[in-house]
């Protein structure tokens, strides 16, 4: 499908040869980029991103944990307390662009770098660099010496082009949060002692070679003694992970759908054995009910493994701890390869945009969990509570706000996975079950392999629906207004009853009731919103369609051809799509009178 006019993206390739010392914990690297200005703009500068700098005393990292409300628990004071053997660094020792040595300077996690000469418009331009580095002792994501004894978590782990897009450059300070990245092919090969077992984003080209399980699919690479290098492609994507372990198991799961999962974990507890065994047909059924309600995943393969520090999402494949209960295990593998779709494909900028990445996950992930295990009641329940509890505090802050800048880490939390997931379970409400599932596809589909924004997204809805949305992304995402509709009452006009609600809250939403009279018949009712400029689509069910409601009017009344004394009820969204904030208004019986 078409992007809108004038959609441009940059692409950065990268070639990268990686000699672990394992013993130091440091290695060295030489990295060869092609960089493409894809934009109308010339570049006289670029940034890349050190991550691994953000792991020392006094970094931004430190600093913030130290300093916010509430500190992430993982995190705390334990940057500052990193010795010199435990820290993390980038070094960079030579940057050359086609050809020539660069200026730069690093402050913190960013290397800012003066270009030798500009990168017009359409033109590309290589870059080379030689850097050493220094794993930190496992706080955050990557890392060495994980709690649960997983050697390295190579996330985050190498010196990264940011992303210049629409908005400029992105070199965000990596204080802890999200990632914007550029899409790219990777070929890296990482020398490493012998007794390692690698995973990681793409595919291992050299399985034979190294004892992977593959033929080898291009040329042989040469065991240095006590070592072996592992060489890994990886297309289309906008970041490489990769883990290693000397006691690693490696199990695979190839589907009937041409999917190859990978496992890679240590199994010395039998509980955890058996969780991890039992794992792969569960991530497989996982993948196939994504395919069919979200858009079909387009990579070979997905790996899963044991790393990191809680769960999280890289290309083709997740870092998670793996010392949990079966339901746990698949809840965490299921949530991280639904992030495959949102980030790994769909790669919004998550600093800007997280409800984005993290709050359409968290609806899919519970809707496949569901699925998977058979549950009942509302899938999303838990991000209703989440949501409504951030909305009555005083840390409510806008979906807006930067990742990296929310006052508290709740408030990230809640905004990023509940809020974001209440986003489009209410979307859903607006636009209908058609509308809604089909514009879930056509989303993917327009926009995979992009950096789609808010407002793409919700103009593909608009496009599927034929309705006007803008206020509704107004309301979610700049504002902390909060939904509160109520029934005030039925009085006796011209022998009907006249129906009374009211609009108590600050945000709007189209209103559906169901009136139940003595005898048990229900009546359903539709309110739209004039701002929608239309209607949702109710085939197949009997609604009656009413007048608009005008968002500047608090109270709406209408007179339905019914006798008021044969009510028994009135109930706002029996379904509680609505995220409102008092549903103890939201019904009126006899008894209230």
């Amino acid at each position: 499908m078409a992007q809108k006019p004038g959609y441009w993206q940059q692409e950065a390739d990268y070639s990268m040869e990686i000699d672990m010392d394992v013993k130091k914990n440091q290695f060295t690297g030489n990295q060869t980029l092609k960089y493409t200005n894809n934009s109308p703009d010339t570049l006289t500068r670029v940034f890349y991103h050190l991550y691994f700098n953000a792991f020392q005393p006094g970094s931004q990292m430190d600093v913030r944990s130290r300093n916010i409300k509430d500190p992430d628990r993982r995190v705390q004071d334990r940057i500052s307390m990193l010795s010199e053997t435990e820290i993390g660094y980038h070094k960079i020792n030579e940057l050359k662009q086609d050809g020539n040595n660069l200026k730069f300077q690093i402050e913190g996690t960013v290397l800012e770098v003066v270009l030798d000469k500009p990168i017009l418009p359409g033109q590309s331009s290589t870059f080379k660099m030689q850097f050493e580095s220094q794993v930190p002792l496992q706080i955050r994501r990557s890392g060495r010496d994980s709690k649960e004894g997983i050697r390295y978590s190579m996330s985050q782990w190498y010196p990264k082009m940011a992303e210049y897009d629409q908005d400029g450059w992105h070199p965000d300070p990596y204080i802890g949060r999200e990632f914007h990245g550029v899409w790219s092919d990777f070929d890296v090969k990482i020398t490493i002692d012998k007794d390692y077992v690698l995973g990681g984003s793409g595919n291992v080209v050299n399985g034979n070679e190294v004892g992977f399980g593959y033929q080898d699919e291009g040329k042989k690479v040469t065991s240095k003694g006590k070592t072996k290098t592992w060489h890994f492609k990886a297309e289309k994507v906008h970041d490489f992970m990769w883990a290693a372990d000397p006691d690693y198991v490696h199990k695979t799961l190839t589907t009937d759908f041409g999917l190859t999962l990978h496992f890679l974990y240590q199994d010395e507890i039998d509980s955890v054995k058996n969780n991890w065994e039992r794992l792969p047909e569960y991530t497989a059924k996982a993948f196939e009910i994504m395919n069919k309600n979200f858009g079909v995943y387009p990579y070979d393969v997905f790996s899963v493994i044991q790393g990191g520090d809680g769960g999280m999402e890289y290309a083709t494949s997740t870092l998670i701890t793996g010392r949990r209960t079966f339901g746990s295990l698949v809840g965490v593998t299921v949530h991280e390869l639904v992030h495959s779709w949102y980030q790994g494909v769909l790669a919004t900028n998550e600093s800007l945009y997280p409800w984005m990445d993290e709050g359409f996950t968290t609806f899919a992930s519970d809707l496949v969990m569901s699925e998977l295990f058979n549950k009942n009641g509302q899938p999303l329940a838990a991000s209703y509570r989440g949501y409504l509890y951030l909305a009555n505090s005083e840390a409510n802050e806008p979906m807006s706000t930067h990742s990296d800048h929310y006052e508290t880490n709740m408030a990230y939390g809640i905004n990023s996975y509940s809020k974001g997931a209440v986003f489009l379970n209410q979307l859903k409400y607006i636009v209908g079950e058609k509308n809604f599932w089909n514009g879930m596809k056509r989303y993917f589909n327009t926009w995979k392999f992009k950096h789609p924004t808010p407002w793409d997204f919700i103009r593909i809805m608009e496009k599927e629906s034929d309705l006007v949305l803008d206020w509704y992304l107004q309301d979610m995402l700049f504002t902390t207004k909060i939904i509160d509709y109520a029934v005030e009452g039925v009085t006796e006009k011209n022998g009907n009853a006249e129906v009374i609600l009211t609009r108590k809250g600050t945000s709007i939403m189209p209103v559906e009731f169901t009136v139940t009279l003595k005898d048990g018949k229900k009546s359903k009712y539709y309110i739209p919103l004039a701002v929608m400029r239309g209607t949702k689509d109710f085939k197949n069910k009997d609604v009656t369609i009413l007048t608009d409601w005008g968002w500047t009017h608090p109270t709406y009344t209408v007179e339905l051809d019914i006798d008021p004394e044969s009510i028994q009820k009135i109930e706002i969204d029996i379904d509680n799509y609505m995220a409102d904030i008092n549903r103890n208004n939201n019904t009126f019986t006899k008894s209230n009178q």
